[in-house]
């Protein structure tokens, strides 16, 4: 599966570049499906947000607002109730994954309770465009810092990718690259902190920094900065 890994989606011409070029088409002609299940394990988050997303509100123009071609919701919590003999079709005949942020460990969560971790190493055209929680829960972790869902033993996440991310860089205050440097210091590995006009491109296993903004690599232990 081909990886676009965001802190706020689709913000500007080089990341909606990156997409179309990993779609293969315009968005206009692709077909959708919107995640909102990390949503539902952040305190921040609920209904209204929730709706919003689904309904391509004015917040979300740079993930569900892209003038896809056909929009769906995928809800993961209810995958596990329905049967894969319904589900698996509806990921295999979507373009794109439009999966949006919230809590990641609660994503990873149900990433895996449903289903979908096992059907995606087999999604090669399919494209996973992740919104903060969204692109961390590809990580190995996502460091304590990071962690709201309360029903979380760690801050494991799915290990699909060989690095963590640090999304939202100055756009809170609390989201400092002091703050970043001192998390990336409790990982294992490499992490990226990104700001909102940054992308993390994941193809074929390459990996590419798409950014109009502001963004830092920490190689992890044994490795130099840049």
């Amino acid at each position: 599966m081909k990886l676009l890994l965001t802190s706020g989606g689709v913000t500007n011409a080089s990341i909606r570049s990156a997409l179309e070029d990993m779609l293969g088409r315009p968005p206009g002609e692709c077909r959708a499906l919107v995640v909102p299940t990390a949503q539902w394990g952040h305190p921040m988050c609920g209904p209204e947000s929730v709706r919003g997303l689904i309904a391509a509100g004015d917040r979300w123009e740079a993930l569900t607002g892209q003038g896809w071609g056909s929009l769906g919701v995928l809800e993961l919590t209810a995958l596990p109730s329905i049967g894969v003999e319904r589900w698996v079709q509806w990921v295999r005949e979507a373009d794109v994954l439009l999966v949006d942020g919230g809590d990641a460990t609660y994503l990873a969560h149900w990433v895996r309770e449903s289903g979908l971790a096992e059907l995606l190493p087999s999604l090669e055209s399919q494209v996973w465009v992740g919104v903060s929680a969204g692109s961390m829960v590809m990580a190995p972790r996502i460091g304590p810092w990071f962690v709201e869902w309360e029903g979380a033993a760690d801050d494991r996440t799915l290990g699909l990718v060989d690095f963590a991310l640090f999304p939202h860089l100055d756009l809170f205050p609390t989201n400092t690259m002091e703050a970043a440097e001192e998390w990336a210091a409790g990982l294992d590995g490499p992490a990226y902190a990104i700001d909102e006009q940054t992308a993390i491109s994941v193809v074929d296993g390459a990996v590419e920094v798409v950014s109009e903004g502001t963004w830092r690599l920490f190689p992890g232990p044994g490795a130099e900065a840049h």
